[in-house]
């Protein structure tokens, strides 16, 4: 983190950044994963830094196929034991703030699959009855409504599928009185063949692709083109509004694809801030922006 802090110093990168600031028209936002290492620090703690707009809380990582939905918060809370009842107060305090606050399903560990449209129903009821603003004794995060679901889907299984969960959970909405939020967290391959179906119906609201772990497609100084062609195609053919970059936090926190904070701000951001689906940027995932500083020093660029 020091040496990338330092390098703001460099006149030239200072022209770049000043330059990026002030020909762009496209602001963005910053997203983040929590709930997945307990030395991340609280959920209000996240929301009290002022970095995110969106914070997706990982994982429900079991359901489908009979199992019984369950909530994996990692050292946070054991949901087994109604520990993470607790959260709700978290989840208002941020929602206060006027940060939305989301419910990611998957994650990259198997445990969760959908076997018909049925299943998918069963799934997407539970959901909204037990996070949404649906009513439910076990509520795993307490009486706290959240904002939405994002599809973080990388274990094959009932890919087709999830389509019907979209509209299940599309349509729930309209037994509430707010808004719900469908986002997904696609690989950058086009197209994610375990999202496939469930883009293909229009119904979310902002996609962040995983321009990380992928080497085709993930950001490369000395092969700039293959993720400009590959943000070119998502922004072209995802029907969508907003569409973000996402990117690790460190170095350590994905196998490849980390682009230092310098590089994210004086060459892919003014690529895709040309476009007017431009989101922000998307970090995988709190803790290490924690250990890394990464949102904080690209805050000021988005």
């Amino acid at each position: 983190m020091g040496n990338e802090t330092c390098s703001l110093s460099n006149p030239t990168l200072f022209l770049l950044i000043f330059l990026t600031l002030f020909t762009s028209t496209n602001a963005g936002d910053i997203v983040v994963y929590w709930g997945q290492n307990e030395r991340e620090g609280s959920l209000t703690q996240t929301c009290n830094t002022g970095l995110y707009k969106i914070v997706n809380i990982a994982f429900l990582a079991i359901f489908g196929n009979g199992r019984k939905p369950q909530l994996n918060l990692a050292g946070h809370c054991n949901p087994l034991s109604n520990g993470c009842k607790s959260l709700s107060i978290d989840i208002k305090n941020c929602q206060k703030k006027g940060i939305i606050i989301i419910l990611s399903i998957g994650g990259g560990v198997g445990g969760y699959s959908l076997s018909s449209n049925e299943d998918a129903r069963i799934v997407g009821d539970f959901i909204w009855n037990n996070f949404l603003g649906g009513t439910s004794r076990s509520r795993p995060l307490g009486d706290a409504v959240l904002d939405g679901v994002d599809f973080d889907i990388e274990v094959g299984g009932g890919e087709v599928f999830y389509s019907e969960l979209a509209r299940r959970l599309f349509q729930s909405q309209h037994r509430g009185n707010k808004k719900v939020y469908l986002t997904a967290a696609p690989q950058c391959p086009f197209p994610d063949q375990n999202l496939k179906s469930a883009l293909s119906t229009g119904l979310f609201d902002y996609v962040w692709v995983q321009f990380y772990n992928n080497g085709p497609c993930q950001y490369d100084s000395s092969n700039p083109n293959k993720f400009q062609k590959s943000w070119n195609q998502w922004i072209s053919t995802v029907k969508v509004s907003k569409i973000y970059v996402g990117v690790p936090a460190s170095l350590s926190s994905a196998s490849s694809g980390f682009v230092p904070t310098r590089v994210l701000v004086s060459q892919v951001l003014p690529f895709v801030k040309r476009s007017s689906k431009y989101g922000g940027v998307m970090l995988w995932d709190r803790f290490a922006d924690k250990q890394n500083g990464y949102g904080r020093i690209i805050k000021g660029f988005v």
